[in-house]
């Protein structure tokens, strides 16, 4: 196992041990269906992550003004994810659904993704 493959696992286990589970969810879109004249409905499809959610300190708030008062920083550890977060899916965690907004940042050194660095907004 490479370097890096190391990390992600050890990633994995310490936000296993440290955080908690977290369901990320999209709609995976339609095909066209003839009898509709249209695209069928879209399929929720949901996966389970393990993530830590953290407050924004106020550096942070200094030096990014997209950031807003109630937002959260999601880091997801990457090991064993069936697809990569994106901007349109929703995360469920602590009872609460969040929309995932810019930046959303990978750490993937030599291309080897360990944690997705999430912004959420409630």
């Amino acid at each position: 196992m490479a370097y890096y493959d190391e990390m992600a696992v050890m990633a994995l286990e310490m936000i296993t041990e440290f955080g908690q589970p977290v369901t990320i969810s999209k709609t995976q879109p339609g095909e066209y269906d003839p009898d509709l004249g249209g695209e069928a409905p879209g399929v929720p499809v949901e996966q389970i992550a393990q993530g830590i959610l953290l407050d924004f300190t106020g550096q942070e708030f200094q030096n990014n003004s997209l950031i807003k008062q109630g937002d959260k920083k999601l880091k997801i550890a990457a090991q064993g994810l069936s697809w990569v977060p994106g901007l349109l899916d929703k995360v469920v965690t602590q009872d609460r659904t969040w929309a995932i907004v810019p930046p959303l940042k990978e750490v993937s050194p030599a291309g080897t993704p360990i944690l997705y660095e999430l912004q959420v907004r409630s």
